[in-house]
């Protein structure tokens, strides 16, 4: 009854304790564990908050669901939140219901006090939501969230929208769509976006930036206008194109592109809200407070779930020791981690002054002697028997070849996949022998001679049995 009685209250700040606990989380927890060059980064999306069955819920209304273009009985979550590019933790959110009368299908109640967070809340609802992201904005900037960029989708990106957030000192990143209304000052012309694409010279080749542009969206109130940058992406499913808008006009097009891709860690939020943590689904009040208490609990429970998983693949969170010798997550994979160990074993072999063959036998050894768990997950190995001949193999090949040859040429593919290499013929140096030894017009020259066992040498025995004044 506590916890019904605190759900349903109009004096419960719940958008004021969700944003004090992330702050406090983000300042204390995660700010530490990433370099100030990384950029942090807000990002503020909405998604549907299904009640179909419900009839007497306060403030329900008809919202229009984008993907599937119908429309549904519920509200709509605006939520914001900050990432950098390791963990999102939401950190304000908004239940929406429509700013139209007619959408509304249950009125607000009557009964209540003005000058009560309820009843903001309640007026609120009823705003445009390009509104109550301009105020989330503003006092997203008023904490001590240290950020500069605003991550959101092509249903909030109108230049008005974007001035607005503009003027209090946030850079906004988004998706824009093509809407013949909404024009771009490009030279002294305005144009619509297809146009302004038609008029731009195009990247050649198979470039992933197709072109970019320097734009302006109007005037701020001091009257001075606003450049953008806009950046023509080439679509990965389709033969058309995307095109992302930067007010931060120093960042360059591969820049602009790497930071809208975190606009997918809001998506991942919804998708893991209404799985598993039973978004929409363990409430089944008629309060509107309830069921923004609700949303606010989700919002928690996340926040624990994204600091386990960062202390969890983050060894900076274990202590100040491993702080001091881990400069940034790890970005380099495990296999290329351990090729590069190998290759310095080599080194530091080759300086002793052990021979070809006394060099192999300890890269051997070292790969015997590696725990199980690195085997299973990265070298593959074959039984001793075929790793034997592997090796013998490797031996009479490399007899004449220098170590650095060695170390080019047969370490690292024996560290991606230790038994391919010489075990049998590579097919793909196979493939490209036989296409030197053919011309065109379907004559041949300069054949290459056969092996003992039948086949053409591959590209590496012949590499190591050409002579040194001719290896480039």
């Amino acid at each position: 009854d506590v916890g019904y009685r605190l759900q349903n209250s109009v004096k419960a700040n719940w958008s004021k304790f969700l944003l004090l606990l992330s702050t406090r989380i983000i300042i204390n927890r995660l700010e530490a564990l990433t370099e100030p060059s990384n950029l942090k980064v807000l990002i503020a999306d909405d998604t549907l908050y299904l009640r179909d069955r419900s009839k007497a819920v306060e403030l329900l209304a008809r919202v229009h669901d984008h993907n599937t273009g119908r429309y549904h009985k519920g509200f709509r979550m605006l939520t914001m939140g900050w990432s950098d590019g390791g963990s999102f933790i939401p950190i304000q959110l908004a239940m929406l219901s429509s700013a139209k009368k007619k959408n509304c299908l249950v009125p607000m109640r009557d009964d209540l006090d003005k000058r009560t967070v309820g009843y903001k809340r309640r007026k609120d609802s009823t705003r445009k939501a390009t509104d109550v992201l301009v105020d989330m904005v503003s006092v997203a900037i008023a904490t001590d969230i240290s950020t500069r960029h605003l991550l959101f989708d092509s249903w909030f990106a109108y230049p008005t929208t974007i001035r607005k957030i503009k003027a209090l000192g946030m850079d906004s990143i988004c998706m824009l769509k093509d809407t013949p209304t909404i024009h771009y000052t490009f030279g002294n012309n305005k144009v619509t976006l297809k146009k302004l694409f038609a008029l731009l010279r195009k990247r050649p080749g198979c470039a992933k930036v197709l072109a970019s542009c320097m734009v302006t969206i109007g005037d701020d109130d001091s009257g001075n206008a606003i450049a953008a940058k806009i950046a023509f992406i080439r679509h990965r499913n389709k033969k058309s194109w995307l095109a992302i808008l930067s007010t931060d006009i120093t960042l360059t097009d591969k820049e602009i592109v790497t930071l809208y891709k975190r606009r997918w860690d809001i998506e991942t939020f919804f998708k893991i809200a209404k799985s598993f943590l039973q978004l929409a689904k363990e409430c089944q009040s008629r309060s509107f407070d309830a069921i923004v208490a609700n949303a606010t609990l989700v919002c928690c429970r996340y926040i624990m779930l994204a600091i386990g998983k960062r202390t969890k693949s983050d060894p900076r969170t274990l202590g100040t020791l491993f702080f001091a010798v881990c400069d940034e997550i790890q970005q380099t994979g495990f296999s290329e981690a351990l090729a590069i160990l190998l290759n310095l074993l080599v080194q530091t072999l080759k300086s002793v002054g052990l021979s070809t063959e006394q060099v192999l036998n300890r890269v051997a050894e070292f790969i015997d002697h590696l725990p199980p768990v690195f085997k299973e997950r990265l070298l593959f190995l074959p039984p001793k028997r075929e790793q034997s001949l592997c090796f013998q193999r490797l031996k009479s090949i490399a007899s004449c070849a220098k170590v650095e040859l060695l170390t080019a040429e047969f370490l690292l593919p024996t560290v991606r996949r230790l038994s391919s290499p010489f075990l049998r013929p590579m097919p793909t140096e196979s493939a490209k022998c036989g296409l030197a030894a053919t011309t065109c017009h379907g004559r041949r020259r300069n054949r290459l001679p056969l092996q003992k066992n039948g086949r053409l040498p591959t590209a590496t025995e012949q590499r190591l049995s050409t002579p040194s004044s001719k290896i480039p």
